[in-house]
């Protein structure tokens, strides 16, 4: 019998990812934290969006936070190579970032 170490994400009591290094995993943590604070500034932007939308551009901005900070200091999007996952996505879990 194999040990097997998994790292979970969990946010609000509910399991977000699952991981097999704590880099990663602290990572993804990481990128959730960042997510839920562009969500406060989006919901304050004079721009008509619905509480999905805001929800989803936050995700993707902090996913990409580091083209997106290139281009606010003036620069061009940094190429990046797409890494491999080895992550496994628990999808029938998954909750919206903003506490109820």
């Amino acid at each position: 019998m194999a040990v097997i170490v998994k790292y979970v994400v969990e946010r609000n009591g509910v399991e977000r990812m699952t991981f097999t290094s704590k880099k990663e995993a602290d990572a993804y943590d990481k990128m959730l934290d960042v997510a839920e604070s562009l969500e406060q500034m989006l919901s304050k932007v004079d721009v008509p969006l619905s509480e999905q939308q805001v929800e989803s551009l936050a995700l993707e901005i902090a996913k990409q936070k580091d083209d997106f900070l290139a281009v606010l200091k003036g620069g061009k999007p940094v190429a990046t190579k797409k890494a491999k996952p080895s992550a496994k996505t628990n999808t029938e879990n998954v909750t919206p970032l903003k506490e109820a």
